[in-house]
């Protein structure tokens, strides 16, 4: 019986070891970031930490590059036609599993998109355009549109569109029912467990404290370097600089060009830095029992002349954007185009309106840094700029969930905000327009809006000649600048910095990066 305990304990012994080298020998990634994610439900997600989450753990049909969206590239399907009417869409899908062994088929498709149509979360919108979709056979899927769609295939690429095990996620309470945004209960599973056949499977999410994916042994292609990614939230860049030189992290997303600097000398750290598509903006809501004066047109444009614009490139780097349209998508304006502070004018139009000596208001915004741009900072500084024409803000700082909330529901007289492009298109500006989903939170109606911008509006939406499209986005631009609820303030630049001993980091503008290309120097 002894002998028995003693061979035993011996063999609990050689287990823990081989335990031990097997965690010794795992391939970490550790990633600094400071976390913005509302849901990890595809069909409900919309921010950016979501999207470089998502991005591991789904497919879409199609992809951009690893390093641009200059083009649309296969992904879980391999080809597809499109009528000559422009309305339907055949797309053939490849062999593929999802993590857990089940294959995805043309049904997983039409479920996943479906419900994220019916389900009615954020991300939503992007089906709007849809008519149908029906599975023709096991690997082909037909969608239809209601109307001719340019940069519908832009869209299929964004992670919100990411195709879920159907059987999973229906056995845990998801469904894609026409009810589904009140009957729908899948989002508490796909918070804890991915559904996908992305390269790397969703091990648990903490919020706001930290993120774990494992390796997908099923992925279908080329399997990634690292056995396992934490994502660590840590919303101060400083203290991100500091765990990145002492080596508690590999990378550091959101530093802020100050650091950057004093981490040149430094052999261990590699940077990246370049300009991001990123639109930090004022929003100011038309509906004038939320924003009071701040709902007068002539007070918009008086504000928009009041920031100090050169002051906010001074602080993070970047541009100054000439609209809500990024600098640097088909179309857009360059700096040439943009505002530049000018208080005697502001003062004018203040006057003008009604308010010579200026009024109150409160300025709502997030306690949070994004890619290394602080938001109090900004806050601040935009306090300042207003007072300098008798605009009086108190700052109205709120946890990012509370402040999202608050602003998604359209309840800010005076927000700050920044926004990434959904779809890397001109088209994307579209969401700032009435109808569009940040215009619904300013209460930027269209029972409000002039007749010429919603003209704009649906002739881009539907336009797919270059000449013509460029001409329409260049009137809607001129449009936005004369008369909107937005005063967009900053384009920052991007700055990443990681060990070393990294390889493989491309920033990109859909999903800032993805994590499954990087590898370490052995």
């Amino acid at each position: 019986m002894r002998l028995l305990r003693i061979l035993s304990l011996g063999l609990v012994v050689l287990l823990l070891t081989a335990g031990a080298l097997s965690a010794q020998d795992e391939k970490t990634l550790v990633v600094g970031h400071a976390e913005s994610t509302d849901s990890l439900d595809p069909a409900r997600g919309y921010t950016q930490t979501t999207g470089i989450i998502n991005k591991l753990t789904y497919d879409t049909l199609v992809t951009f590059p690893d390093d641009s969206a200059a083009s649309i590239e296969p992904a879980l399907a391999t080809s597809w036609e499109i009528s000559d009417d422009g309305l339907t869409y055949a797309f053939t899908l490849r062999e593929a599993m999802f993590a857990n062994g089940d294959p995805v088929t043309a049904d997983d498709v039409v479920f996943s998109f479906m419900r994220l149509k019916n389900v009615q979360g954020n991300p939503s919108f992007l089906m709007g355009d849809v008519a149908s979709i029906e599975a023709t056979d096991a690997s082909t899927v037909t969608i239809t549109l209601d109307t001719v769609s340019p940069a519908f295939l832009a869209n299929l690429a964004n992670t919100a569109l990411a195709v879920t095990d159907a059987a999973v996620v229906e056995a845990n309470g998801g469904t894609d029912a026409a009810d589904a945004a009140s009957t729908d209960d899948g989002e508490t599973y796909l918070n804890g467990v991915s559904a996908g056949s992305g390269p790397y499977m969703l091990a648990s999410w903490e919020p706001q404290v930290e993120t774990v994916l494992v390796r997908n042994e099923n992925y279908w292609g080329d399997m990634p370097y690292f056995d396992r990614i934490i994502i660590t939230n840590i919303p101060e860049a400083a203290t991100q600089k500091v765990a990145l030189e002492s080596g508690e992290i590999d990378i550091a997303l959101d530093l802020t060009s100050d650091q950057i600097p004093s981490l040149k000398g430094n052999p261990d750290i590699s940077i990246f830095n370049g300009a991001g598509n990123i639109i930090h903006f004022l929003l100011m809501n038309d509906d004038p029992a939320v924003g009071g004066p701040i709902a007068d047109p002539m007070v918009q444009e008086a504000i928009r002349y009041a920031l100090d614009y050169e002051g906010y490139k001074a602080l993070w780097g970047g541009l100054t954007p000439a609209s809500p349209m990024a600098i640097g998508i088909s179309s857009a304006y360059g700096e040439d185009h943009a505002f530049t502070r000018d208080l005697d004018k502001a003062k004018e139009l203040l006057t003008e309106a009604g308010y010579p000596d200026g009024f109150d208001t409160v300025l709502s915004y997030p306690i949070f840094t994004f890619q290394g741009v602080n938001m109090e900072t900004n806050a601040q500084k935009l306090q300042a700029d207003l007072a300098d024409i008798g605009i009086n803000a108190t700052l109205n700082p709120g946890e990012l969930q509370v402040a999202l909330e608050e602003y998604r529901n359209g309840q800010e007289a005076l927000g700050y905000w920044f926004w990434g492009p959904d779809i890397l298109d001109p088209i994307d500006t579209l969401s700032f327009l009435p109808g569009g989903i940040v215009a619904d939170r300013a209460n930027w109606t269209e029972d409000i809006a002039d007749q010429s911008i919603l003209d704009l509006r649906d002739q881009a939406k539907i336009e797919t000649d270059p000449d013509a499209r460029l001409a329409l986005f260049e009137q809607i631009q001129d449009s936005l600048q004369a008369n909107s609820p937005w005063a967009p303030f900053l384009q920052p630049a991007v700055q990443t910095a990681y060990r070393s001993d990294i390889e493989g980091y491309v920033w990109h503008p859909q999903w800032l990066v993805d994590l499954s290309l990087l590898s370490r120097t052995e």
